[in-house]
């Protein structure tokens, strides 16, 4: 199943924009992505969490930060109180705003490296959640051009969370400025579109225009991981996208991604995901 675009509209009077989403029957299976980064607090309900190639369960509380572009959607259970709605509370930035969050505020490094952190989606933990649920349930009472000051306190205590949980494996690429940028860049749209067919070493190299040891050096430095392992979370990310929307069969799956061993494949799925990737299918199916 494609995950689909949902368009967010620009608001002209804040620099987020806030829905609060109120469903007495369920939240429903809605597989979608945007540009935008997406904060959701979700309360009185418990269920299941889809961010990326991620599965989880999800309670009262549940505090997540999704990235740019990173398919996702929530499926409820249950309530806690069978009496309220389900709520989720979201607040949503465009990428601009974000981008140019820093200029002029340097108190503001700690939220945007935040920011640049949540490629994959970003759990955060229970105590963290509780201390900003506050200021989250006020922004319901203001005014867009009143949010301000709440958001950006809102936002400094999540980003000094030291417990925060990474959530997919599906790589996606930083967002950060730096100086190595443009050689990441290639060497990263290079490997987007060569990863079925093992790029070399050598060649990742020569784009980049730096030696093996520098190479390694700049994924350590950027992406916090070697190579190898950022192929085989590209590999298993994507597989996970196949098994989710189609119906290719699983030895399919693993060659489109670059495995020539289903052993392998079934292996590394396994290590990244801690189930096969047939269970990996099922599980995700069942909601549909």
């Amino acid at each position: 199943m494609k995950a689909v675009l949902q368009k967010i509209p620009r608001p002209t009077e804040a620099s987020s924009i806030l829905l609060d989403r109120r469903l007495d029957d369920c939240i429903p299976f809605q597989w979608h992505h945007h540009p935008e980064f997406e904060l959701t607090l979700t309360l009185n309900s418990r269920g299941q969490r889809f961010v990326g190639d991620h599965i989880g369960t999800y309670d009262d509380g549940d505090l997540v930060l999704v990235g740019s572009n990173l398919p996702h959607t929530w499926h409820s259970a249950s309530k806690v109180d069978e009496g309220a709605p389900h709520v989720a509370l979201v607040l949503w930035f465009h990428p601009e705003w974000v981008e140019r969050m820093q200029d002029g505020f340097v108190e503001l490094g700690g939220v945007r490296a935040m920011f640049d952190r949540s490629a994959p989606g970003l759990q955060f933990s229970q105590g963290a959640a509780r201390r900003v649920r506050p200021l989250f349930e006020r922004l319901r009472t203001l005014e867009p051009e009143e949010r301000l000051p709440d958001v950006l306190a809102l936002l400094t205590i999540l980003a000094r969370d030291e417990h925060v949980t990474p959530l997919s494996n599906r790589v996606v690429a930083p967002s950060g400025r730096a100086v190595d940028r443009g050689r990441l860049d290639r060497v990263l749209d290079h490997i987007h579109l060569t990863y079925a067919e093992s790029p070399s070493m050598d060649e990742l190299a020569d784009i980049a225009a730096l030696s093996l040891s520098g190479l390694h050096r700049l994924f350590l430095r950027h992406l916090d991981m070697p190579i190898s392992e950022y192929l085989m979370r590209l590999r298993i990310g994507e597989a996970c996208a196949l098994l989710s929307g189609s119906g290719k069969s699983i030895a399919h799956v693993a060659e489109a991604v670059g495995y020539r061993s289903i052993a392998n494949f079934n292996r590394q799925f396994r290590v990244q995901k801690g189930m096969t990737p047939r269970l990996f299918r099922q599980r995700f199916q069942h909601v549909r």
